[in-house]
């Protein structure tokens, strides 16, 4: 035997003896335990509504037509983030409103559908956002409909009525919050309230900068603070805007997006911001799908504008998520699915947009004209006639944000036909729901997680000193 091959055999065995079995099995060395790194930002993002076929048709549609994949599906892709599946419900009930969903992330409770931050007995419950406000940090919130809207507010005030939008207003201006972006003139404007109290003015004298166009964004003040309201009720559709000259001074949700990260993140103590893109559900509701698609994709840009900054800083916690799915919508399998759905891009406008164009004096035939213009679809007489008789009085729709009474339900089975997207309702589902996160705090997002869980999660990952 060789003696010296021995001795070097027993020294390494009794070396490999001393190690632990952790110790063996570890691929580094002098790994030293340490405490996870904690965020100084946070953006929170919100894409309302969504259902997991919208996010799946956003990203084939921009596949398909635009030849790119979306920047939430290529974060998956490229394994950037951690990922959960999310229980949406609320304390009364498997299926949520905004109110409740955002109360979940906003207040860490479970609430009644309809109120924010208001426990079952009527116990408000402190917002994150005015956590983070008293710690120091900026807050803010953007989004594509009224600033005063449920998933706004149920980061940042308690109500007991997710509709008192005129008082809401009020408390967003005692809060103090450092950014507002969306629409909802009528109020802040005295000659829309019913109260004619001008709360443009009463911003004014709190130091805020007012905002009315895209072109605004490119004159505000960092010493300010900001209040962007951009049109009366939400902002158009992202199809709408742009296709209609009218709308083209309308500033899109990345736009905001960008804006709100530029007026906030140089401040020493980092900030807390909310984005929303409320359209998606709001097209959802009506089995709308040209809006609901360009509705997702140009949140998809502000998922891109929120990743973009987090990369280069290091240190802010991105989620993306949403806090309901609704109507499910999906491609349907048949021999022609590819080509149907891709016909979409051939659409100009969403339905809000194109029945409400229509009125009753349109002849059958004018009405088979303008659907031809507006989405390249021929109908039949027989449909032409049906969707006439919405406006001759005979036949009404219901529906959360039908206010006029448009066959929104008909028109998308007649789209159905012949783009292959199907639905199974016009309002909210119990569905679970995806979430992603990223950067410091992302390792905290567990597989399966409730609404609530969120809430706790940002905490522990930017935490308030006490």
């Amino acid at each position: 035997m060789d003696r010296r091959k021995f001795l070097k055999g027993s020294v390494l065995l009794s070396g490999l003896l001393s190690l632990s079995p952790s110790d063996l099995w570890s691929s580094k060395k002098n790994i030293i335990p340490h405490e996870p790194r904690k965020a100084k930002n946070i953006i929170f993002m919100i894409s309302d509504g969504m259902s997991l076929g919208t996010l799946s048709m956003a990203d084939l549609y921009s596949r398909n037509i635009l030849g790119k994949e979306s920047h939430w599906l290529r974060l998956y892709h490229e394994k950037k983030i951690s990922r959960a599946l999310m229980d949406t419900a609320s304390a009364n009930s498997i299926v949520t409103d905004s109110a409740a969903a955002s109360s979940a992330f906003g207040g860490g409770i479970r609430v009644q559908n309809g109120v924010l931050n208001m426990g079952t007995d009527g116990e408000p419950h402190f917002p994150i956002w005015q956590k983070y406000k008293k710690a120091g940090k900026k807050i803010g919130c953007v989004t594509s409909v009224t600033v005063t809207h449920a998933t706004p507010a149920g980061f940042c005030v308690n109500s007991a009525k997710r509709n008192a939008e005129p008082q809401i207003a009020e408390m967003y201006a005692a809060l103090g919050i450092d950014v507002l972006m969306g629409g909802g003139d009528e109020f802040f404007n005295p000659l829309k309230r019913e109260d004619q109290k001008d709360l443009y003015d009463v911003y004014r004298k709190k130091n805020y900068q007012i905002l009315k166009s895209r072109t605004d964004l490119k004159t505000i003040k960092k010493e300010n603070k900001i209040l962007g309201i951009f049109n009366t009720g939400a902002l158009p559709y992202s199809i709408d805007k742009a296709n209609l000259p009218e709308f083209t001074n309308t500033p899109t949700l990345a736009e905001m997006a960008h804006a709100a990260i530029d007026q906030m993140k140089e401040h020493p103590e980092g900030f807390a911001l909310q984005i929303e893109g409320g359209k998606v559900d709001w097209a959802a509701h009506a089995n709308d799908v040209a809006a609901l698609i360009h509705d997702q994709l140009a949140f998809d840009e502000a998922v891109k504008a929120a990743i973009d900054f987090a990369e280069k800083d290091g240190n802010t916690l991105v989620i993306i998520t949403t806090d309901h799915g609704n109507a499910n919508p999906g491609v349907i399998y048949g021999n022609n699915a590819t080509r149907n759905f891709n016909s979409i891009s051939s659409y100009q406008f969403t339905n809000e947009y194109i029945l409400n164009k229509i009125h009753k004096e349109y002849s059958v035939k004018d009405i088979k004209d303008w659907i031809y213009e507006a989405n390249k679809l021929t109908l039949s007489d027989d449909e032409a006639k049906h969707l006439q008789s919405f406006y001759n009085g005979l036949e009404k729709e219901e529906g959360l944000y039908n206010y006029k009474k448009l066959p929104f339900k008909l028109y998308s089975e007649i789209q159905k036909s012949r783009n292959s997207v199907g639905w199974i309702s016009m309002d909210h589902s119990g569905d679970y729901v995806e979430v992603a996160a990223f950067g410091p705090g992302s390792e905290l997002l567990q597989p399966y997680i409730k609404n609530t869980d969120l809430h706790h999660l940002m905490l522990k990952a930017a935490p308030i000193s006490t």
